[in-house]
């Protein structure tokens, strides 16, 4: 329901920005290179969204800075739509999850509205395995569920 006009994305990688170019419509503006870097005017967004970036970030300066440019962006209404891994991936040191707690201090003025809703991915493709329909089975016990969508409104 959104105008491809109205929608900016960015990705840090350029082959991932010119995949991006290929496959999104034209109208859409895909900026490549560091999001701290990017020329958006203060309060010019309606909705700021990261997927898994934060979990991924393991310099806590740099996970502030990049907060405060997205919610820099966001004009008062608005907010920041955030999904991510909540607990440390043991078999992958160059990511860490982010805890509620965290959010939270990344994004202090904010309104926070939060949800676990992503079934954890190794339970997920096991139970898969056997049968797809046992997915919502094991997603709907919310002890197995590792990644968090929040609402981070913007007074």
């Amino acid at each position: 329901g959104v105008a491809p006009e109205n929608l900016v994305g960015n990705e840090l990688l350029p082959q991932r920005s010119e995949e991006a170019r290929r496959l999104l419509p034209a109208a859409v503006t895909v900026l490549a290179g560091d999001a701290t870097q990017m020329a958006l005017a203060p309060g010019s967004c309606d909705v700021v969204m990261q997927s898994t970036v934060f979990s991924s970030l393991l310099d806590d300066d740099f996970q502030r800075t990049l907060a405060r440019c997205m919610w820099q962006w966001v004009r008062p209404g608005g907010g920041v739509l955030w999904y991510d891994f909540v607990y440390d991936n043991p078999s992958n040191p160059d990511v860490r999850g982010v805890p509620v707690e965290r959010v939270r201090q990344l994004f202090p003025a904010g309104r926070l509205w939060q949800r676990r809703l992503t079934l954890a991915p190794p339970i997920a493709r096991r139970v898969t395995a056997l049968s797809p329909h046992l997915y919502g089975f094991f997603n709907s016990m919310p002890f197995l569920r590792t990644h968090r969508l929040c609402w981070i409104q913007k007074p």
